[in-house]
């Protein structure tokens, strides 16, 4: 399995470079491979500028499709990875859960796409993607239609909702785009670190 990260945002609402900020003594990108690695045999990042994550020691690519946004940086990563399927996450996720990201591979048989569904609708950007969403997807940017959803109708998926699975947490699918997101994550950060927290959930599981 190839786990894919998607980098190749400009981070304009964010005022620099969102992937780099710091969460606990490490790199928001950092954190996460960190729990991509326990997922995928082989890690890719789809990044403009390798030169900010040289450090990481990843295989990385640029956009083949560029300025077509996500479903672009997308596209790059289904057309290089390794693996028949992959699971995708974008780089400003900073509590992504691997045992969420397993159950989503654990599913994938038979489908093209596996992806969480919230009353906000489809989360696109932490979901498991299958060589055969290339034609697609290329259909869909030939077309100009950027919305990662967009090509969804010519393919298999299979929505994952809060009630098919304990493991989904809509934390998991929290990411951070502005300066107050950025302080929110801090928050919960902080909140889920806490003694308080980490005894409640020692109380709940007995």
């Amino acid at each position: 399995m190839t786990g894919v990260i998607l980098a190749g945002g400009r981070s304009r609402r964010f005022g620099s470079n969102k992937a780099l900020s710091a969460f606990r003594g490490e790199r928001l990108i950092e954190r996460l491979v960190r729990a991509m690695r326990e997922v995928a045999d082989d890690l890719l990042l789809v990044t403009n500028t390798p030169d900010e994550y040289a450090f990481l020691g990843l295989r990385m690519v640029g956009d083949v499709r560029p300025d077509c946004g996500a479903l672009g940086g997308l596209y790059t990563g289904i057309l290089s990875m390794t693996s028949e399927r992959g699971v995708f996450v974008a780089c400003d996720m900073p509590f992504v859960r691997p045992a969420f990201l397993r159950y989503l591979v654990g599913i994938a048989d038979g489908y093209d796409v596996v992806v969480p569904v919230t009353g906000h609708g489809y989360e696109p950007l932490c979901a498991v993607y299958a060589k055969s969403c290339l034609d697609p997807i290329s259909a869909s940017l030939d077309a100009g239609q950027l919305k990662i959803a967009s090509f969804f109708d010519r393919v298999r998926v299979r929505p994952v909702r809060p009630e098919d699975t304990p493991l989904f947490d809509r934390r998991a699918l929290f990411n951070v785009n502005t300066p107050d997101e950025y302080a929110e994550a801090l928050k919960m950060l902080e909140e889920e670190s806490s003694p308080q927290r980490h005894e409640a959930h020692k109380e709940g599981s007995q």
